[in-house]
C-alpha cells in the first residue's frame, strides 16, 4: 500500500493519498488546498488516480476537488447530505474565511457501507454524522481515516452548519470504538493516533467501549 499525507492550506487540514502498489490506482481523500503539490505526488509516483474522496463539505476539505477533477478526470465522491455544503460558498464556509470561494457539485454519493476498490484494497465507507450530516470515515485494512470526526483525544466541532453533538458521540461509539486497538486513526487535522489510545484516553468516548 501506498499512502502519503500532507497538510495543506492554513488550516492545516490532512490530505491522504492512499494507493495500491500494484495497480498504481490511488484515491485521493480530501484535497482541500495546494493543487500543486497534489500532482506532484502523483506524478512522482506515477498514481492513476480513480477516485476523489471527501469526508465532508468543509472548504478546508474540499479546496482543490474540484481542480483536481478537471486534471485527472476521476469523479468526485461524498456523502448525499453534505451535497449543499458543496454547493453553497455559505455553508462550506469558503466565503468567510478569506479564501477562494469553492461551489461545485459531485458525481456520485456515499452511503453507509459503501465498499470502493483500488485492486485488492477494500475502502469501506462508515457514515458518521455530527460535525456535518454528511460526514464520513473510511476503514481499510488497519487504518481508519476519520476526517473531523475524530482527532486524537479529540472530536470534531459541532458548532457548524448540520452540527449535533449527540450524534458525532454516538458515530463515534458505535462506528469506531468498534474496531480493533491496533487500527491506525488518520484523522483531517493533527497527529495520527489509533484506536487503543483513543478508548483509553479520549474524555468524548462513552466508558461502555472502553
Amino acid at each position: 500500500m501506498f499512502l502519503k499525507k500532507m497538510e495543506l492550506g492554513s488550516l492545516k487540514a490532512n490530505c491522504y493519498i492512499i494507493a495500491n502498489s500494484d495497480t498504481k490506482y490511488a484515491a485521493i481523500i480530501d484535497p482541500g488546498d495546494a493543487i500543486d503539490k497534489i500532482i506532484n505526488t502523483i506524478e512522482e509516483n506515477n498514481l492513476k488516480v480513480k477516485y476523489i474522496i471527501l469526508t465532508h463539505g468543509h472548504c478546508d476539505h474540499i479546496g482543490a476537488a474540484e481542480e483536481l477533477k478537471n486534471i485527472t478526470n476521476a469523479p468526485i465522491y461524498v456523502h448525499k447530505n453534505d451535497l449543499a455544503l458543496l454547493e453553497d460558498k455559505n455553508k462550506n464556509y469558503s466565503a468567510m474565511i478569506g479564501r477562494k470561494v469553492v461551489e461545485f457539485s459531485t458525481d456520485n454519493f456515499l452511503e453507509d457501507g459503501d465498499i470502493l476498490k483500488l485492486g485488492n484494497l477494500k475502502l469501506e465507507i462508515l457514515h458518521t454524522p455530527g460535525h456535518t450530516q454528511g460526514g464520513i470515515c473510511i476503514y481499510v485494512d488497519d487504518i481508519v481515516f476519520t476526517g473531523d470526526t475524530l482527532f486524537a483525544n479529540s472530536i470534531g466541532r459541532t458548532d457548524f452548519v448540520g452540527g449535533d453533538y449527540n450524534q458525532i458521540i454516538d458515530s463515534i461509539n458505535t462506528k469506531l470504538m468498534v474496531l480493533s486497538d491496533y487500527v491506525r486513526v488518520l484523522p483531517g487535522h493533527g497527529p495520527e493516533s489509533n484506536i487503543g489510545v483513543e478508548r483509553s484516553t479520549n474524555p468524548f468516548i462513552n466508558k461502555k467501549y472502553i
